[in-house]
């Protein structure tokens, strides 16, 4: 039995008004839930803010330990991710508002994002399917902030996929879903910085924003030019060669040595279209597995789908294993950055130090990221179906019956998600392709 939550972070399931199912997961029923003050309870903490609440069934949990996978109790993944989500003190990821625990389910709630996933906004965006340079270098740079966050405390996310990418009121990103992460001794700090590093990257700066690039007072909606409606365009910023942003003498101290740890991972854990090659081949993993999860969304974000998805989960890793990406049209740094973090070899993979220095990056201030104000996309109020008005008038969900009849006893859910500890199986049995 895991220990009580604290206290401030326990929620009755009574107190909470489930409007909708946002999502189901491999494990869990995602709910836009909408505290309740209790009778008299004025302080109730968040009442009649939303929240995503994902509750997961114990019955699933205690039948998955039973099972055998990876030889332990399913209720310690469930503390685990609780555990995580607790250490969680950062803008791009969530921070836990409250735990409800009842005999037939465990949740975990968190702010509610009203602007959807990543996918969805792609498959909307402006009649497109697929998103321009400019907004795939702020997705992106946030996505290597929260990663390098995350990897600072030691935890690896393993699931780094477009549903995993939520967009908060404010437009910025929120990673989420930690349910397959795991735990590794913290990476080594980045090497120093290379003596002519400083004045290249000043002069690489674009001339609206190194002229500000200094000053510690400026407007938060003049940050980072190559993100605000009038950046540069894409053509414009393809022009410089990929091959310019580095050199055979400082390539190892732009790749993986940021991200790369002595202790590693043998679980055999991901999503299909997006597990690295190394947790395939089942030759333990580390951070350098995060770093591939980028790749494979940036190229999604390029080219509106997945780089080696193949016609069943075999043919998928195979590919996964030895094919190249397809990166069709001309040479430019997003399709260079695209190939240094879909390289095979983690040890020659980029990690944090290389991509934050990568030529697809130039211009950006790593410190002021977070203070864009006017991101690619913000959600309008009507995208929050959580109107004060509309939770008096709608009949609310009973949580613990719909996550029982997603997974009743034998977590029925668990379609996407891998967790196996070997390759014994004849399913999982992938050494064909060595």
């Amino acid at each position: 039995m895991a220990p009580s939550p604290p206290q401030q972070l326990s929620l009755a399931l009574a107190d909470l008004r489930a409007l909708s199912v946002l999502g189901q997961g491999a494990r869990g029923v995602v709910f836009h839930v909408v505290p309740v003050a209790a009778a008299g309870d004025s302080a109730a903490a968040g009442a009649g803010e939303p929240m995503a609440l994902k509750a997961m069934s114990r019955a699933a949990a205690r039948h998955k330990g039973a099972g055998g996978t990876c030889g332990g109790d399913g209720h310690r993944r469930i503390w685990f991710e609780r555990d995580v989500l607790l250490s969680l003190h950062h803008p791009l990821l969530p921070s836990l508002r409250g735990i409800v625990a009842t005999d037939a389910v465990v949740g975990f709630a968190i702010s509610r994002c009203p602007g959807g996933d990543l996918k969805s906004l792609r498959r909307r965006w402006r009649a497109q399917t697929t998103f321009p340079e400019t907004v795939i270098r702020f997705y992106a740079a946030e996505l290597v902030l929260a990663l390098e966050h995350l990897h600072g405390l030691g935890v690896v996310h393993r699931d780094l996929k477009p549903e995993n990418i939520l967009i908060q009121d404010s437009g910025h990103i929120m990673l989420v879903d930690f349910d397959l992460s795991t735990t590794l001794p913290p990476p080594p700090p980045p090497p120093p910085p290379e003596p002519d590093a400083t004045p290249a990257r000043a002069t690489s700066l674009s001339p609206s924003s190194s002229h500000h690039h200094r000053r510690k007072n400026k407007k938060a909606a003049m940050v980072l030019a190559c993100f605000s409606r009038h950046a540069a365009s894409p053509e414009t910023t393809s022009q410089s060669p990929p091959s310019t942003s580095m050199t055979a003498s400082s390539a190892s101290s732009c790749c993986s040595p940021g991200a790369r740890t002595p202790v590693k991972s043998n679980s055999f854990v991901g999503t299909e279209d997006y597990v690295a090659p190394e947790i395939v081949a089942g030759s333990g993993h580390d951070y350098a597995v995060d770093w591939w999860g980028l790749g494979v969304v940036i190229y999604e974000m390029l080219y509106g789908r997945t780089p080696f998805r193949g016609r069943s989960r075999r043919e998928t890793f195979h590919r996964v294993l030895t094919a190249p990406p397809e990166l069709p049209g001309e040479a430019t740094p997003l399709r260079d950055l695209i190939t240094r973090l879909l390289e095979k070899d983690p040890g020659k993979r980029l990690g944090a130090h290389g991509v934050k220095r990568h030529a697809f990056f130039t211009g950006v201030d790593w410190d002021r990221v977070l203070d864009v104000a006017r991101p690619p996309f913000i959600p309008s109020p009507d995208e929050n179906d959580a109107n004060a008005g509309a939770v008096v008038e709608t009949e609310a969900l009973d949580v613990e019956k719909v996550v029982l009849e997603v997974f009743g006893s034998s977590g029925a859910g668990e379609t996407q998600l891998m967790e196996v500890c070997s390759h014994g199986g004849t399913d999982d049995d992938f050494s064909i392709f060595f």
